[in-house]
């Protein structure tokens, strides 16, 4: 299942959003949007978890905390049409 992370701290690295999920289950992907021209995060991601059940409960257990001095909003993301 892939979830959408918004509300990140511009400090929160690729590493600590990958740490923060694998508390809750494997995490297949972990993509930390950048800026293309500053090369500093946009303040949201992408995470995929191969097992549904560990990234609904990731989703329960994240959404809202504040990590970095940010109240982090995680969410199933939306497919691409």
């Amino acid at each position: 299942m892939k979830l959408i992370i918004r509300n990140l701290s511009r400090e929160t690295t690729e590493e600590q959003l990958r740490r923060l999920f694998q508390a809750y289950g494997d995490v297949e992907s972990c993509d930390l949007v950048l800026d293309k021209v500053t090369g500093k995060s946009k303040g949201f991601g992408f995470v995929e978890m191969p097992k549904e059940v560990n990234a609904l409960f990731a989703i329960k257990k994240l959404n809202n905390k504040e990590i970095n001095r940010a109240r982090i909003r995680v969410k199933e993301a939306e497919e691409k049409k």
